[in-house]
């Protein structure tokens, strides 16, 4: 198995493209633009980060289901302002076999369009209401930008889109910001930092009222969209006619918000946490958590054959996802790259001196370092260890964005910044859209929002010297 012949911060493009083929991830070689295929190694790490993010949403009273890929025209269009935004990117069947449809049919750009002509089968009454519910499908979008696998593709594989529905904007506005909860616990366990923005008003999703996004910054440089929560007020349920029955018995629109993730969640997770060895996986998604390999010497094969054979199965018992590497025609060397280059959290090493000693040797994959660890305290070390490796993962991840998050008062060195791709910036602004947009084109840089945490905002606005009134971030992306 090849390692990676480019350096992570040398030529980021390159070495991603070769951890994720050359480690079974993803492949990009598909004969269509902007699709790629999940082998069964990068299927199963896809897996576990969704089964995180299911946990968490079935956890918080969600349900999930299953829409339809095809969305007639007229569904598609009936919110105007969502179909302006989608209709450049949208792929559409017009021919089933022979025959040409009465209706062209969408494939999925997101689900919106979908989703409404149910809720109003489904919803009667104010008895009805919450409803929670989200699915993880393909959609697409016909990208006309240079693609990037995972980050920027034309087949999101990996759409995990929540919507709900509910009697008040006040109801729709809390679970909004409980989404934005949720989000953080899920990027928390996987040890993704981010930024939270309220989106600007020219680039918040279709149709929506505000759109909150998650942002982090990737090894070039350049910031990342990993999430998006929507408040879509009842800009939808009015074009779909979705409404519930008031305990007054009057009727009235439902309140609707959606939020989302893609692969860009995976994409981030390998580049973040990765290095020149390759992959490097907090243990909770890890596909294989812990490889354990034997080292034989010649007359002491069977004995350290033994030992790796019961380490393997405490481990397994334990319920870690273990593997053993007794291949007989490969070197121990040439198994630690490999294993090193698929970010296996935790390597076990048995060779003569730990049966002598009554230890096994442990190896983290984040650093590297070793720790020799008595027979019977295996189970528990490696619980610890891996522990261990998720926080120092999340530290160093957020120590890595905050050293890439710039704040600064004056345009020459935001134009700078931005220019060299150091990452986000962040500056005065008036809050004015005419503003944010004539610094958005002269800086060729995109708006990623203003924050919603709590900021001291000091000072003039970087672009027109008004006084400033929010804290702007801007950054190049993808």
């Amino acid at each position: 198995m090849a390692v990676p012949r480019n350096k992570k911060h040398e030529n980021f493009s390159e070495w991603f493209e070769q951890v994720t083929l050359h480690t079974m991830v993803y492949d990009y070689r598909f004969p269509v633009k902007g699709c790629g295929v999940w082998p069964g190694y990068g299927f199963k790490l896809r897996k576990n980060v969704l089964d995180v993010m299911r946990r968490l949403l079935d956890e918080s009273g969600h349900e999930e289901c299953l829409f339809p890929t095809l969305i007639p025209q007229s569904l598609l269009g009936k919110e105007a302002e969502h179909i302006r935004s989608f209709e450049g990117e949208v792929f559409w069947v017009t021919r089933g076999g022979f025959t040409e449809l009465g209706e062209r049919l969408a494939l999925r750009p997101t689900s919106e369009t979908a989703i409404m002509p149910m809720l109003k089968l489904w919803i009667k009454d104010y008895k009805d209401l919450p409803v929670k519910l989200y699915q993880v499908v393909s959609v697409f979008r016909c990208e006309t930008k240079a693609t990037h696998p995972m980050i920027r593709v034309r087949e999101v594989t990996t759409f995990k889109e929540g919507h709900s529905a509910h009697a008040t904007y006040e109801d729709a506005e809390s679970h909004v910001w409980s989404m934005v909860e949720l989000y953080k616990r899920f990027f928390d366990e996987l040890c993704i930092p981010y930024l939270i923005s309220r989106r600007p008003d020219w680039d918040k999703f279709a149709g929506a009222v505000y759109s909150i996004a998650f942002d982090t910054v990737m090894p070039d440089g350049r910031a990342l969209q990993i999430g998006t929560v929507h408040h879509l007020g009842q800009n939808f349920s009015k074009a779909f006619d979705v409404k519930y029955l008031k305990p007054d018995g009057s009727h009235e629109y439902v309140w609707t918000t959606s939020y989302g993730i893609s692969e860009r969640v995976v994409a981030a997770l390998i580049s973040i946490h990765g290095d020149d060895h390759g992959l490097v996986l907090p243990p909770n998604v890890a596909p294989i958590q812990v490889v354990v390999i034997p080292i034989p010497y010649k007359g002491r094969e069977a004995e350290v054959y033994g030992e790796a054979r019961r380490a393997y199965g405490e481990l397994k018992a334990a319920g870690f996802r273990v593997v053993i590497d007794d291949r007989q025609d490969a070197t121990p060397g040439s198994k630690f790259y490999e294993w090193e280059l698929k970010g296996v959290p935790i390597r076990v090493e048995i060779g003569p001196r730990d049966v002598e000693r009554g230890t096994v040797t442990l190896v983290r994959r984040d650093c590297l370092t070793r720790t020799a660890c008595p027979w019977g305290e295996l189970v528990n070390y490696v619980k610890q260890l891996a522990e261990r490796i998720t926080v120092d993962l999340r530290e160093a991840a957020w120590r890595y964005l905050k050293e890439r998050t710039f704040r600064v008062r004056s345009l020459e060195e935001v134009a700078e910044l931005v220019k060299a791709r150091r990452g986000i910036v962040e500056v005065p602004w008036c809050g004015r859209g005419e503003c944010g947009l004539t610094l958005e084109e002269g800086l060729e840089a995109k708006i990623l929002g203003t924050a919603v945490e709590p900021v001291m905002v000091e000072g003039r606005c970087v672009n027109c010297d008004r006084e400033a009134t929010k804290l702007l971030r801007t950054a190049k992306t993808y």
